[in-house]
């Protein structure tokens, strides 16, 4: 059976894990060193954040204080479209080390793909891959055709490509061109921003094992190996939230979730945003 501490490998041989926060939307100061703070104790150990979000100070120093050593801890953060670019990326990742406090990044991503930037932006990231800054990257809100520009002028294929993935965008042409080049695919949104929690076809599959909507939807992507980094700022729902790993969901459940996809995006397309 699973656990909140299973890892998965990416292609550059560094281990993740599987499951952890997402602090979209969590303010910063009291609020997302609570939340942060509350995850780590509930066993996450994968902590995603962005400058975008603004609260990457708070994130630092709740797993500052947490008493986890920093090699048990996976952390995050993604270059903003503002500050894409070569030049503008490296200036941007030394502003988020020093807001996190950190002397190194676990993963860095791209946070959309800014035409005519991205691949800058990219080079950038792999000059801090190099280095030995950042132990892996990635990108975030990357289609298939994003990726294929990004594998004819790099020299290192994203290790990570994080997407809005939930049962009504399950993004299944995306994973599969993602696991065929050994990039792993990260959800985030995964539960639809709780759009559906009353779902019949969830619920129903819910009722059989006694868990919640969310839960079902959490397991889904696991079975689907799918790295997942549900956000919430209430203890006992990030508590509810990591209590996935003592059921599984049947082939004929995943089957049910699965035609429950409408290719529907409660945020932007990566195509046609304007940030």
């Amino acid at each position: 059976m699973r656990t909140i501490h299973d890892m998965v490998t990416l292609h550059n041989g560094v281990k993740m894990p599987q499951f952890g926060l997402g602090v979209y939307k969590v303010e910063e100061g009291q609020q997302v060193e609570r939340t942060v703070q509350d995850a780590i104790e509930a066993g996450y150990r994968l902590i995603d954040t962005a400058a975008f979000y603004e609260n990457e100070s708070g994130v630092g120093k709740a797993f500052r204080e947490s008493g986890v050593p920093r090699e048990e801890l996976f952390i995050t953060t993604k270059v903003w479209n503002s500050d894409q670019g070569y030049h503008e990326t490296l200036s941007a990742f030394e502003k988020s080390l020093e807001k996190l406090g950190l002397d190194y990044l676990d993963l860095y991503l791209i946070h959309w793909p800014v035409k005519e930037k991205y691949i800058d932006t990219w080079r950038a990231l792999e000059k801090l891959y190099k280095e030995g800054r950042v132990r892996a990257i990635g990108v975030s809100n990357f289609k298939i055709h994003h990726l294929e520009d990004i594998f004819a002028h790099s020299e290192i294929k994203p290790m990570v490509n994080q997407v809005e993935l939930h049962p009504r965008l399950s993004q299944e042409d995306l994973r599969s061109f993602c696991q065929d080049h050994n990039i792993k695919v990260e959800a985030w949104s995964p539960i639809a921003r709780a759009r559906y929690l009353d779902d019949p076809v969830i619920n129903k599959i819910g009722g059989k094992y006694h868990k919640s909507a969310s839960q079902v939807m959490l397991r889904w992507h696991l079975q689907n190996d799918v790295i997942i980094i549900p956000k919430s700022i209430n203890r006992n729902r990030i508590e509810e939230n990591a209590n996935i790993f003592d059921f599984e969901l049947s082939a004929q459940d995943m089957a049910e979730i699965n035609a429950l996809n409408v290719n529907q995006r409660f945020g932007a397309d990566p195509d046609n945003f304007d940030f």
